[in-house]
């Protein structure tokens, strides 16, 4: 299987039409074995359903997607997921879990007073990620503002690795300071050397903070596209106002609702994190 996500310096670009790179995953078994970031060669609208069809992709993950593109992807027999935001990476691996649904046609054209064909951005200029407007820096340093690109690997206490850029072979891209990484986290970097390495530990308040009962909530499922599809103990994605996948768990589903748990699953969890700053524009 290969999947083709709209590109732009690590994210998914929220503009099919108009985007000008694809990474494309080779997948086999479940795991992706291959990657390379694709040129569209200035396809437009018209072209990039038959682009993406040359280059053998059976799935498109984007952001903004209209109907006359959307239909030409489904004619060439190429799945369509929209909505999708965040980093690349993390977002293909969603949609290998089966953790994504389609947010179906969502370009209207005429939002914000962008351009004709260029695709709105779903969820108002709230969600753009920055697409539409300058984020709101909320930390001071010299870094803060600043596009940053690190490498980290993060454990628990035990040793054991969570997570790690270096595994996904390229670093980590976000805005500093703007409350796109978790607060400990965004504080170690802003004041950075491009070349340092810090290690941290953060404890929960730093992290993702401890498991609220509130963020525990029961929707109506004919109001959640998609949801009807789920299963209890299912993990999915959801999308925050800076336009980033954070995962929830069904931990409740009966005929009419559906309960999503939004605490993350390492609310409550101190974290260490090796971060080593690469770039900075």
């Amino acid at each position: 299987m290969k999947i083709a996500v709209t590109y732009d310096n690590g994210e998914v670009f929220q503009h099919f039409g108009h985007t000008e790179q694809f990474k494309v995953y080779e997948v086999e078994a479940g795991k992706v074995v291959h990657m390379e970031v694709v040129a569209a060669n200035g396809a437009g609208h018209d072209a990039l359903a038959t682009f993406i069809g040359e280059l053998g992709v059976d799935v498109v993950l984007c952001g903004g997607i209209g109907d006359g593109a959307n239909h030409a992807l489904s004619e060439a027999g190429i799945e369509v997921v929209s909505g999708t935001r965040g980093n690349a990476d993390v977002v293909a691996e969603a949609y290998i879990r089966g953790e994504l649904t389609s947010a179906g046609v969502n370009c209207d054209h005429h939002d914000h007073g962008h351009d004709e064909d260029e695709c709105s951005c779903s969820g108002g200029c709230g969600g753009c990620g920055g697409g539409c407007g300058a984020p709101r820096i909320i930390l001071e340093g010299k870094n803060a503002g600043k596009t940053c690109k690190v490498h980290y690997t993060g454990t628990f206490n035990d040793g054991s690795k969570f997570d790690s850029s270096y595994d996904r072979g390229e670093p980590l891209e976000f805005i500093c300071g703007a409350g796109m990484m978790i607060r400990g986290f965004d504080a170690a970097v802003v004041n950075m050397e491009v070349g340092e390495i810090l290690d941290i530990h953060l404890m929960p308040e730093e992290a993702y903070g401890m498991p609220d009962p509130s963020a525990v909530l029961t929707f109506e499922i004919e109001q959640l596209a998609g949801s009807e599809n789920l299963e209890v103990g299912q993990q999915v994605y959801l999308y925050n106002e800076m336009g980033q996948p954070f995962p929830v768990k069904v931990v409740a589903k009966d005929d009419a609702t559906i309960t999503l748990d939004m605490n993350h699953e390492m609310a409550g969890k101190e974290l260490n994190f090796k971060i080593e700053l690469v770039e900075v524009q």
